[in-house]
């Protein structure tokens, strides 16, 4: 991240929501640049390092699935998948193809706004905080190096699969991470299709640390896709 404005890539061939971004960001801080194909959105990437790069699945030379991966092939630079395609299949494929966020069409500037900061605040935290031996949001905090879970000034107790699965949305706070991915790097690659340990584990951890686990503050449920803990 630079200290000017953070620069956004907009890869989207629909001329009405070019638009309107390019009259709604620049107010709210962004610079912002555009592409209208996957081609050349792979190229403006490469030349510009943008800091947050939004993008269309249904783009007219390539699909969006396949831009994300060729980006994660070597740059981790968030993307939010901005697309017509709301069906939970989509929203997974995209995410565990490395998007970080999913909004489907059409949208509400205020959500989109809170997605692009929570986007860019998880960016800074992986670039600038990787050595901080702990996380802290809210009420919550978590001392990495000495495995203790705080919840105000009452420490918290967890089993070994609570710390393990609280710890793995720690790594990707601010970001969805699909049923799938938590399983595999919870429990091991034999455990895809066991959902229903995540809706245990889960509830748990939230009566544990939130104030209200019917109301969750920190774990996030994205429903039908996954999860996401919140940071901020």
């Amino acid at each position: 991240m630079t200290d000017t404005l953070p620069t956004i890539l907009l890869i989207e061939d629909e001329p009405q929501i070019r638009r309107f971004l390019r009259a709604a960001l620049p107010g709210q801080g962004y610079q912002l640049q555009e592409a209208t194909t996957g081609k050349d959105g792979l190229l403006q990437v490469t030349v510009h390092l943008p800091d947050l790069i939004i993008l269309d699945l249904g783009l007219p030379d390539m699909d969006g699935l396949e831009v994300t991966k060729r980006l994660r092939e070597w740059t981790q630079i968030p993307i939010i998948v901005l697309s017509a395609r709301g069906r939970e299949d989509d929203k997974i494929a995209a995410l565990d193809a490395g998007a970080d966020d999913y909004l489907t069409k059409p949208f509400g500037m205020g959500e989109l706004l809170a997605r692009l900061r929570v986007a860019l605040r998880h960016a800074n935290r992986v670039g600038g905080e990787a050595d901080d031996a702990g996380f802290r949001v809210g009420d919550l905090y978590v001392d990495l190096a000495r495995r203790q879970v705080w919840v105000g000034e009452s420490e918290v107790h967890l089993t070994p699969h609570e710390y393990k699965l609280l710890i793995t949305l720690i790594q990707h706070a601010g970001k969805v991470v699909t049923h799938r991915q938590l399983l595999r790097e919870v429990w091991g690659p034999g455990y895809n299709e066991e959902s229903h340990y995540l809706r245990v584990y889960m509830g748990q951890l939230r009566h544990k640390l939130e104030p209200d686990s019917t109301r969750p503050r920190y774990l996030l449920t994205e429903p039908g896709v996954g999860y996401r803990l919140a940071i901020e």
